[in-house]
């Protein structure tokens, strides 16, 4: 669905998604870099459907994800640095009362 259309250069850093060592192009957006490795879902919703990037413009909120243990980053929105850790936003137990 996505693909990189820019030359891959630049310094190379690395973060953790899920545990999982990334390396990534000093410049990227989080949403680039883990789409870049193959990284679709970045959260979930209330029914526990998968949801990732869409409009990659920080329009849409469906690539919200825990940074370095804050909830609730606009992946597209925020640009990378070395070490980070991310991972994905589980969608909150919300339980309807009548």
């Amino acid at each position: 669905m996505f693909k990189t259309t820019t030359s891959q250069s630049g310094r190379a850093v690395h973060l953790s998604f899920e545990g999982e060592v990334i390396a990534a192009f000093d410049g990227d957006n989080v949403a680039a870099a883990l789409l870049r490795v193959g990284k679709l879902q970045f959260r979930t919703a209330a029914k526990n459907d998968g949801r990732g990037p869409y409009c990659m413009m920080g329009v849409c909120f469906e690539c919200l994800v825990e940074i370095d243990g804050k909830p609730n980053q606009q992946a597209c929105q925020i640009i990378i640095r070395d070490g980070m850790q991310i991972r994905r936003q589980q969608a909150p137990n919300i339980t309807s009362e009548l």
